[in-house]
């Protein structure tokens, strides 16, 4: 039934590696059927040299990341505001690295490698990790660009983006939030096929008025609150106000790094007006 895929690559292929960013288990198990091979899932940064962590052939459960390679030392850091400790069962935290791959710092750049390099020499990831009872990492959150709320609590927008992601109507997002008000707001570039389809449907134009049409905005709210819903999150999780965008961020327009990053303070700048006004308007009412 999958030959003709597999032949696409040649017909040969033995195995594959994925890493970068998280693969969804549907995906992955689509992948493994499809090609017949097992996939191998790695983790690492570029100041650990690439992969340190690496899923192998007798464990392919989706959703970790296999155990550290051999030049590696792993350690997890508690992050108490973050509720994350290393005595955690089963233990949680910051993952950091030492080691003969990882870097000693960062070149004539003293303040950004004091920032990612404790006084011991570990790099800090900035990757929340959770240690399995079989050894193996998972990475469950991110301790870098978490905001708190006016309430006190924190908010990791990377973990609710990766959630958000997952909708169809959505092709990037972006989750801002701070500490002088008590909930938090998502900025979606939309799926362009898709709402394209949509708009066709609805006799409506592909354009930026499209982004303000109620009706679309209620598809796509509901669909996000329908993930927010199936991951489990709290209601502080949850957007109250939400904004949808035409085109694509880029990195030539500087709002992406050059791996596809959020320069999240650049998109701050860019969007305040937009951020001051959904404030002032409140949270969105819903049924939800």
């Amino acid at each position: 039934m999958f030959s003709k895929i597999q032949q696409l690559l040649g017909g040969k292929i033995k195995y594959m590696v994925t890493g970068s960013a998280p693969i969804a288990s549907d995906v992955l198990e689509f992948l493994k059927i499809a090609f017949a091979c097992p996939i191998f899932e790695g983790y690492g940064l570029t100041e650990t040299s690439g992969a340190s962590y690496l899923t192998f052939g007798e464990d392919q459960t989706p959703g970790q990341v296999g155990g550290p390679v051999a030049n590696v030392k792993v350690r997890l850091r508690d992050i108490p505001e973050m509720n994350y400790y290393s005595t955690d069962d089963p233990p949680r935290g910051e993952v950091c690295f030492k080691g003969s791959g990882v870097s000693a710092g960062y070149y004539k750049n003293p303040e950004k490698t004091a920032e990612a390099f404790d006084s011991e020499g570990w790099f800090m990831s900035g990757d929340v990790g959770q240690v399995n009872p079989n050894g193996s990492l998972q990475i469950v959150d991110r301790a870098k660009n978490i905001f708190k709320l006016s309430q006190g609590e924190y908010i990791a927008p990377e973990k609710l983006e990766n959630i958000f992601i997952q909708s169809g109507w959505v092709a990037q997002c972006w989750v801002h939030g701070d500490s002088l008000h008590d909930f938090c707001m998502l900025f979606i570039v939309v799926d362009e096929e898709k709402v394209k389809s949509w708009a066709k449907t609805n006799s409506l134009d592909f354009d930026d008025k499209l982004m303000e049409n109620d009706l679309l905005r209620e598809q796509v709210y509901s669909d996000v609150l329908e993930l927010a819903a199936k991951n489990k999150l709290n209601s502080l999780e949850k957007p109250k106000q939400m904004m949808l965008l035409k085109d694509p961020w880029t990195i030539e327009d500087d709002i992406l790094t050059p791996t596809l990053k959020m320069k999240r303070n650049i998109a701050k700048k860019r969007y305040e007006s937009d951020i001051t006004r959904m404030y002032d308007a409140g949270a969105m009412t819903t049924t939800q």
